[in-house]
């Protein structure tokens, strides 16, 4: 599966929040010379971003790339629908799971790999309010208790 590697670009923290991930997939993205240029910059945003299955391709929609300071008439549009290279072989397999009741196909963080752009995206399952309160009390209970080893730790 994913191993991510080199530069962070963005992170897509409430998809932990809203998903169960069950597994995770590095793809690369088609894209233009600014907007590789301004992904070096930093300037990135894939939290309201989805991927969709599209006549055996697999696109992202909703991901916001800044334009490029310099680019002048060489700018894309920021949300402009981006193609993800993936094997036919593995699109068709997250097809098939992603006609599921409550599956969905999100992208988690975007990154650099050597000179590549690279895209994690993951299979997930959408979390009820409940599992959300579950989460949130483990969290809580973890805090709890690393505050009482520390303070256990210190005298």
């Amino acid at each position: 599966m994913a191993k991510t590697g080199g530069k962070l670009i963005a992170n897509n923290k409430k998809a932990y929040h809203d998903y169960f991930i069950l597994e995770t997939y590095e793809t690369g993205i088609a894209l233009h010379g600014t907007e590789v240029k301004s992904l070096r910059m930093g300037k990135c945003s894939i939290k309201e971003s989805f991927v969709r299955i599209e006549n055996g391709e697999m696109f992202i929609y909703g991901m916001h790339i800044s334009p490029y300071e310099k680019g002048n008439i060489f700018n894309k549009d920021p949300l402009r629908v981006r193609k993800l290279l993936l094997h036919k072989a593995e699109i068709n397999k997250l097809l098939g799971k992603m006609k599921e009741k409550g599956m969905a196909v999100i992208p988690l963080k975007v990154y650099f790999k050597g000179s590549l752009v690279k895209v994690e995206i993951g299979l997930a399952k959408g979390k009820k309010l409940y599992d959300k309160r579950q989460d949130i009390a483990k969290k809580d209970q973890k805090r709890e208790a690393q505050r009482e080893f520390k303070v256990r730790n210190l005298q």
